[in-house]
Order: C-alpha cells, then structure tokens, then sequence
C-alpha cells in the first residue's frame, strides 16, 4: 500500500501536479492540487476525493463537480457532504475552481457575479477577459486530461455535474461533449442564461452583445439546436430557492427537453432553497445515478 501511495505521489509529481494537502476521509483520501495552467495561463487548484477502492489497484469512475458563484475547488467538498457515498459506491470526485484567480483585470473584484468566482465554465473571447477566462477549454480538456493521467481514474466512465453556476456549466459541457461526458446532473441550474440577469451580464462581459454567440454556452439553447445526450439527466431544484423565478427557470429546460426527445428527470422539492443544506439532502441521489450510468 505504502508503495502504491508513493508511486502515485511520482505520478502527480511527473505531471506538474503539487500538493497542496491530503486528508484521510470515509476510508480514502482528499487531496487539493496546484498546477500551472496552460490554457489560464495561471496557477490554478483543484480537490480530489479517491475512494478507498481507488488503493486497490485499477481505476475508479470519476465524476467532476462545479460549485456555484463565489465558490471555490474546496466547497463542494466541504459543503456537499457527498464523500460517505461517494466512497460506498467506489467513485472518485474531481472539484475545480470557479475562475481564474489573479488575473489582474480591473474590475473582476468589483461583483460577486463577474470575474473571480464567476467564470461561467465557457471561454470568454472579449478582451481584457479572453487571455485568462478560459474556463470552457479548462474543463472540457486541460483538467480531465491532466488529472486522470496522474491518478487512477477512468476517463472511459466520466460523469459531471453542478450547482447552480456549476450546473449550467455540467449542462452545457455534457451535451457539447455526450461521449466525454458519459453522466451528467444538476442542482440548482442556470439552465437558460441567456434570457436571465445573471447569464446575460456574465455573456454580454465575457462574449458581446451578440445573443447569438451566447447559443453555445446555454443548455437549453443547445437542446433546441440538436444537441442531446444518450444517457438521462438528472436535476433537482427547491421550489423555496430564492432564484427560482429569476436566474433558474427550470421550465426551460423542461421545454426544451420534451421538443429534443432528450430524457430528463427533473424533480421539483417543495420547501427546499439554493443552499448547500438543499444539495446535501440529494446528493447521494445524484451520485447512484452516475454510478449507475458509468457502470459502477
């Protein structure tokens, strides 16, 4: 076992990754990673949860988690209380940040829904934000490619999912990408960003005025544009959430996925709002359903 750990340590190690720390939990282990990225163009971090399976020899399924505005890689972790479940079913969790951090733009300070904290998961193509904000290719390439070359993790049964923020980005990665992404939930998502307060101020920001450029970074846009996934999606959202008529508007999605033939399972919590506390009365839903898409 000792020497499995240590070959494991080289490993990340080898592929630039270095440890931040490690923290044994539900028989497996936390580790939260900084690296150098390539497509940031910035250190970035991220949380890794490996189920006690994961010391076992082989891979494990992993499933990649994206918090919510002005959140960060260690609150899902923290927060989500998902790691009892998720080290029962032999899943590993993957956590990102949020945004870049420190890119020096002025003004990505100033609002809790724009800049740190708030990269919406997509590539921003207008300046001064297109250099760093690169979220989009962050997760759909840079991240999984790097973190499953230094961990024994399957990207042949890779999930995603997301709150909020998070789960607009879940969303919209695993329909632009269903063989990538062989899972996908949400909790809480912005599912049609391009007709709601925050959306439309993160998009008019990051991609112009142009709503027909914002098409590819909207989930319910791209089902209204041919695009589905083979598996069914699960979201769940509470019909006491403080931006339900506002920012989330699952309706949409509802729609959108009844007109596309798109198997969707949306529940509706009477009583529940957009908080962790919400997330964390689901979460293990949420992870059997993965697991049992990805074949666990």
């Amino acid at each position: 076992m000792a020497d499995q750990m240590k070959k494991g340590m080289d490993m990340t190690e080898a592929n630039g990754l270095t440890l931040l720390e490690e923290h044994r939990a539900h028989g497996g282990r936390i580790m939260f990673y900084e690296h150098s990225s390539s497509v940031l163009e910035l250190p970035a971090r991220f949380g890794v949860f490996l189920p006690p399976s994961a010391e076992q020899g082989g891979k494990v399924p992993v499933v990649y988690a994206l918090a919510g505005l002005t959140c960060t890689q260690e609150t899902f972790l923290i927060k989500a209380t998902a790691l009892a479940e998720a080290a029962r079913l032999g899943v590993a969790l993957v956590t990102p940040d949020t945004s870049p951090r420190g890119a020096g733009i002025e003004g990505e300070d100033t609002d809790w829904d724009l800049g740190t904290g708030a990269g919406f998961y997509l590539d921003a193509t207008r300046q001064p934000w297109a250099q760093h904000y690169r979220m989009g290719s962050y997760i759909a390439q840079e991240l999984p490619l790097l973190v499953e070359a230094a961990l024994p993790l399957d990207g042949a049964r890779r999930g995603i999912m997301g709150h909020s923020m998070g789960g607009h980005g879940a969303l919209v990665h695993g329909l632009q990408a269903p063989l990538f992404w062989k899972s996908i939930s949400a909790f809480a998502p912005v599912v049609h960003p391009s007709v709601v307060p925050w959306g439309k101020k993160a998009f008019s920001t990051y991609l112009g005025a142009d709503p027909a450029g914002w098409r590819a970074h909207d989930a319910v846009c791209l089902l209204e544009d041919g695009y589905t996934h083979p598996a069914p999606i699960l979201v769940d959202t509470g019909l006491a959430d403080q931006f339900l008529q506002r920012e989330l508007q699952p309706q949409h999605l509802v729609a959108a996925a009844e007109k596309a033939g798109q198997a969707l399972i949306c529940r509706e919590h009477e009583g529940y709002d957009h908080s962790y506390w919400f997330v964390q009365s689901f979460v293990a839903d949420h992870l059997r359903h993965h697991a049992g898409i990805l074949g666990v």
